[in-house]
């Protein structure tokens, strides 16, 4: 079976470490405003889902929602994650296009 485009570019991602992954080092970057693109699991629960919009609503940093934890994770190569944060100005517009 064929994986999406943005599938295989977060992978990418993620081995040139332009990624931050699981829910509170997200939050601490979007904090320090080191995220330009947050990617959520479509099965994350409404408090994560609420906290991570607010915080990318306050400090104004684009929200996508994509695939379930378990895809989301395997993309990146590691176990189930929710939320993923892309560090890298470049691959979050490459993203973003695609997404």
């Amino acid at each position: 079976m064929k994986q999406p485009q943005w599938y295989s570019l977060l992978g990418l991602a993620a081995r040139a470490r332009k990624l931050v992954s699981g829910e509170e080092l997200v939050i601490k970057s979007i904090r320090k405003k080191e995220v330009y693109l947050v990617i959520v699991a479509n099965d994350a629960s409404e408090s994560t889902t609420k906290k991570l919009q607010d915080k990318c609503n306050f400090y104004n940093v684009t929200l996508k929602f994509a695939a379930d934890r378990g895809q989301l994770g395997s993309a990146i190569g590691k176990h189930e994650r929710v939320v993923v944060g892309v560090i890298d100005q470049g691959f979050a517009q490459k993203l973003l296009s695609i997404l």
